[in-house]
């Protein structure tokens, strides 16, 4: 939950305390260890979970445009926007 949600140190500190005040939860030295584990590993943790959350392929780049039609043969296509994407993928770290 604590990683979920990439909690700060007030929400830490909350959870924390309300894990310790559930029937069956936590004590408080078990709430010391966790908070201090949290506090020295919280980016390594947050970086994992993102990493193992990502796919292979990465978006590299993006362009994209919106074009206006200024000439058809029937009056009610003129200045239809028309959306132009271009995105290019590559392999994560590549």
């Amino acid at each position: 939950s604590i990683a979920s949600a990439d909690m700060d140190l007030n929400q830490l500190e909350a959870f924390l305390t309300a894990q310790t005040k559930k029937q069956g939860g936590i004590t408080s030295d078990q709430a010391a260890v966790i908070a201090k584990f949290w506090k020295n590993h919280r980016t390594n943790i947050h970086e994992s979970l993102i990493n193992q959350s990502r796919w292979d392929n990465v978006l590299k780049n993006m362009n994209w445009r919106v074009d206006l039609k200024s000439q058809l043969r029937h009056i009610d296509q003129i200045n239809t926007p028309v959306a132009i994407v271009e995105m290019e993928v590559g392999k994560n770290g590549q």
